[in-house]
């Protein structure tokens, strides 16, 4: 009989957990007992993130990260010449927030494991100027029961502040697991 229990090398630390440089500015805003609890909100918001300042320091760090240094992200001066006026997020870092966001909208007691499955429909509507605040809105659109757990597809809709348009509008696609993760 196989264990369902998580191996300690792969559970990582609990759900919830931030690490202190990717903190937003508050705490998880919905707190769920039970995964099975989700099934019943299709359709709705499971939460709403923390706001996340976006600095030029992080979209340095993302750029020597991916090799990505176009002008547009990484040069202030020639950017503050340029279509926005100033650098902007690179849209993969923009959707790169989502793991975060997605710890301090909403979270589960009682799922051992996440797993990111992919990705549908992926669209950066607005750019991400540098300074700009952002936190994600997050929509249950599908739910699937797989053994031990559940296959949600949520709708993402990241809102910078003071914009009327949002910066990244995605469906992410996770699997969630209340016991061990099925080899």
């Amino acid at each position: 009989m196989r264990s369902t229990k998580v191996p300690s090398e792969l559970a990582g630390p609990p759900q919830g957990h931030i690490p202190e440089p990717f903190k937003g500015e508050g705490s998880p805003v919905r707190r769920f007992a039970r995964l099975d609890e989700l099934q019943a909100l299709l359709g709705q918001e499971l939460g709403c993130s923390d706001w996340m300042r976006v600095e030029q320091s992080r979209i340095d760090q993302f750029a020597q990260a991916t090799g990505d240094h176009q002008w547009i992200h990484t040069d202030p001066a020639r950017a503050a010449a340029g279509p926005y006026g100033t650098t902007v997020a690179h849209g993969f870092l923009t959707l790169s927030l989502l793991p975060v966001m997605f710890a301090t909208a909403f979270e589960v007691a009682d799922v051992t494991l996440g797993i990111n499955y992919g990705l549908n429909r992926v669209r950066f509507p607005a750019p991400l100027p540098v300074g700009s605040r952002v936190r994600g809105h997050f929509v249950l659109r599908e739910w699937q029961t797989l053994p031990g757990g559940a296959q949600l597809t949520v709708e993402v809709s990241m809102e910078r502040e003071g914009s009327a348009k949002p910066v990244c509008v995605a469906e992410s696609i996770s699997r969630r697991f209340v016991t061990a993760a099925p080899v």
